[in-house]
């Protein structure tokens, strides 16, 4: 039996990616990476739909500023990230100068792996949220060797909407928020299942030889904490 007492972190998250893409890569080459690419797109984008439903439930419209508003996570500690706008009008664009993925893969030597993580997870999250979206990066991403990630996320920010975004984010706290423990139990089933779809056999095999490593780096039990995760709250647009 799971022990619920395990807490996943963003580590945990971030390594999980990272040997996914590790074994999909070394075993199917380009044909892995596209589907890695393939299953962090779908990934994104079932984040952003949650988020969307999360906005309408409360009676807010899909716009950029609930977007920033209705995020799923948060850090684990205080200053392990540095993010923020770096201006508001004509477009949104924000940046983020520390990374705890960033910084989780260069511990485990394995960013040439997790740097595919960041390819296209904000904009597949923000066109999940509302599919006429569009976030473009600005900089080349820590990950693959810039200073800073930075994004435009193509829609002003009033001052009136940053005031209420303040106060939206203070409303909601971290009521809207999920801890690492979904966040890698989504995504260890989404990225699975999209490895296995894609390459089959060898998306399998992919699949088992990821999950080795992270046992291996963690402890069965932090595997084992992601099947208390209920696969409706992960994928509550399914039901």
């Amino acid at each position: 039996m799971a022990d619920t007492n395990v807490t996943c972190l963003i580590e945990h998250h971030a390594m999980l990616f990272a040997y996914f893409s590790k074994h999909a890569i070394s075993l199917c080459g380009e044909r892995g990476k596209d589907a890695i690419l393939a299953g962090m797109t779908v990934y994104g984008n079932e984040r952003g739909k949650r988020m969307a439903a999360n906005a309408l439930a409360h009676g807010d419209e899909l716009t950029t500023m609930t977007n920033q508003a209705y995020g799923e996570w948060k850090p684990d500690y205080t200053g392990q990230m540095e993010f923020g706008q770096l201006r508001t009008e004509p477009t949104l664009q924000t940046y983020i100068a520390k990374c705890a993925w960033c910084e989780a893969w260069k511990k485990h030597d394995i960013l040439e792996y997790g740097k595919y993580y960041c390819v296209n997870v904000d904009n597949a999250v923000y066109q999940g949220y509302r599919s006429d979206f569009v976030c473009t990066p600005t900089s080349a991403s820590l990950s693959w060797g810039g200073e800073c990630c930075e994004f435009d996320w193509g829609h002003p920010l009033s001052a009136e909407e940053n005031e209420q975004l303040a106060q939206k984010k203070k409303e909601l706290g971290s009521s809207c928020m999920k801890d690492f423990n979904f966040h890698t139990a989504h995504l260890k089933h989404t990225i699975s299942r999209i490895l296995t779809d894609t390459l089959g056999q060898d998306g399998e095999k992919v699949v088992e030889l990821a999950l080795k490593d992270y046992t291996d780096t963690f402890g069965q039990e932090y595997l084992d904490v992601l099947d208390t995760v209920p696969l409706e709250e992960i994928y509550p647009f399914d039901s």
